[in-house]
């Protein structure tokens, strides 16, 4: 039902022999990688889901916090829900002395494969930084499988 392939650069296939910074740079990224730091930066980074299955529908429950429901699209188009967000939150505020002043920009989304669905009665609900799409299950179609002898 649902397909994922998760992006890692150590495994790209590019070749980076003959690099000078090559091992300074692993160290620098290994660092940062790590558990410990991936949880710290993870919501500006990427879009977390759980999903649950029962018997009639699949129920996705998207994290994304700090979000207004208008940043937020839901698009389905060829067995793939794709689920984006456009932020620009800018405060023009005079007052004060800022040390520190951060804005949240940028786009982030996520593809979920998905199939033998009603994509007519699909629908999403977005309350308390959680967006759960609801996916009603279209009748299975009958998957004919066949036992092949190898000569």
């Amino acid at each position: 039902m649902f397909g994922l392939t998760p992006y890692n650069r150590k495994n790209c296939g590019i070749s980076t022999r003959g690099d000078v910074w090559n091992v300074s740079r692993s160290i620098f990224e290994d660092f940062f990688n790590d558990s410990f730091f991936k949880g710290a930066f993870l919501p500006a980074t990427e879009i977390r889901a759980d999903i649950r299955e029962n018997e009639k529908e699949y129920v996705l429950d998207i994290e994304i916090p700090g979000t207004k429901k208008e940043d937020i699209k839901l698009n389905l188009r060829d067995d793939v829900l794709t689920v984006s967000v456009d932020r620009n939150e800018e405060v023009d505020e005079e007052k004060g002395n800022y040390i520190r002043k951060e804005r949240r920009y940028g786009s982030l989304s996520r593809n979920f494969y998905v199939e033998n669905i009603k994509a007519e009665d699909v629908k999403a609900k977005y309350n308390d930084g959680i967006l759960t799409v609801t996916l009603p299950k279209e009748k299975e179609s009958k998957i004919n499988t066949y036992q092949i002898d190898i000569q």
